[in-house]
């Protein structure tokens, strides 16, 4: 899907902000920062291009990560232009996560690439879990498992304040209705279906939102990195403009766990690089 169609599919969301009274130049702006986004969910359309949980295959000699397994996305059967980040073209990305708080954890996941073609071995489910702990199993056994089909969607910003170094908050720069906007966005998103399980790109959403969601990731993968966390030991770019967010997930896990959102980030360099052991997640998690 091109740009122009995915501008044309925000007509109705364009005409309604409107109607607010935003200023019409203001909406055509924030439609401006559209970015295309890979919706995996349960319809019935668009290609098989995700599983949720299945055999955790990983290339051989790879430790499992300590955390449980989430998803496989098959990077190949991706519709064209589903995103705009520089995936590779082949092989899947395995995601893993903890998709609800805990005391010991800096990061709550890891996203490994396994490139096509690539000897695997399968672990055992529960090798993020080696003291057996069956609360934390019961989660996990709650992770919901199936094929996942791809589509792609357009994403704007859910969030519409800056925070500023003196700790104040101010809109979006720019855009002094960007609450507004924001608002009419999540609206858009329901009567649009934009809605989905696991998103592969796009823009950050989670419960409550009202600060870029990513700008808050970064934050944390700066300071685990700095005292030699996740990253490999590398420092990383405190610049939420050298970041992507990788995918996002909505856990539905029942009476399990109450709601979170789960994202992964990688900075874009990383990224084009391959390097996803520098993969950073987090959640949120309202008990």
């Amino acid at each position: 899907m091109t740009s122009p169609e995915l501008r044309e599919r925000l007509t109705r969301f364009r005409d309604e902000a409107a109607d607010l009274g935003i200023p019409a130049d203001e909406v055509d702006r924030w439609i401006d920062m559209v970015r295309p986004c890979a919706v995996l969910s349960t319809r019935d359309d668009g290609p098989v291009a995700a599983r949720f949980g299945g055999p955790v295959l990983l290339p051989t000699g790879t430790p499992h990560p300590p955390f449980p397994y989430v998803a496989s996305i098959d990077l190949g059967a991706l519709p064209q232009g589903s995103t705009d980040l520089p995936l590779p073209r082949d092989g899947r990305l395995l995601l893993f996560a903890w998709p609800r708080d805990r005391g010991d954890l800096t990061d709550h996941g890891a996203v490994v690439h396994v490139p096509a073609g690539a000897p695997t071995e399968e672990h055992d489910p529960y090798a993020w879990n080696p003291d057996g702990i069956p609360e934390e199993r019961e989660v996990a056994d709650a992770f919901p498992q199936g094929e996942l089909r791809a589509r792609t969607e357009p994403s704007l910003p859910y969030h519409y304040e800056v925070e500023l170094p003196d700790g104040d908050l101010e809109p979006l720069p720019g855009f002094p209705h960007a609450e507004e906007l924001a608002e009419e966005w999540e609206m858009a998103c329901r009567y649009l279906d934009l809605r989905g399980p696991l998103h592969i790109g796009g823009y950050a959403d989670e419960e409550m939102v009202h600060l870029d969601p990513l700008a808050g990731l970064v934050r944390c993968a700066v300071e685990q990195a700095s005292e030699g966390g996740r990253g490999g030991g590398e420092p990383v770019s405190e610049n939420v403009e050298d970041w992507v967010l990788l995918a996002s997930w909505s856990p539905d896990l029942g009476d399990v766990a109450a709601g979170s959102s789960v994202h992964w980030a990688i900075q874009r360099k990383d990224l084009e690089t391959g390097r996803f052991d520098r993969t950073f997640t987090n959640v949120y998690w309202n008990p």
